[in-house]
């Protein structure tokens, strides 16, 4: 099974593979460091800081078939209303891996 799905970024781009390479490039460029400033934010319990990056990552998660919505709504409810603390690890461990393989898979699937 693929660690991510193209169906979404695939109708977007109305099978422009160009736009769809540059459209790789950017969640490639753009989501794991987002991952790695919420982690940070996580560790340093900054819950507003963690909901920024968690919220901004949200439709390229989606775009992608990442799957990542339940460990995105847990980090959502803890920063907002404290909520399911003591998820937020385990949320953010499976985020980070999934963006991980996948951003592994998109490189080597479009020689990045």
């Amino acid at each position: 099974m693929s660690s991510y799905n193209l169906d979404e970024v695939k109708e977007m781009a109305g099978g422009d593979e160009d736009f769809m390479k540059v459209v790789v490039q950017t969640f490639l460029a753009e989501i794991p460091p987002d991952v790695e400033a919420m982690n940070e934010a996580i560790e340093n319990d900054n819950a507003g800081l963690a909901y920024q990056f968690a919220h901004k990552m949200k439709p390229n998660l989606q775009l992608f078939g990442l799957n990542l919505m339940s460990q995105i709504r847990i980090i959502e409810a803890w920063s907002k209303e404290g909520k399911m603390k003591d998820e937020v690890p385990e949320a953010a461990a499976i985020i980070s891996k999934k963006v991980n393989v996948a951003g592994s898979a998109l490189k080597r699937d479009f020689d990045l």
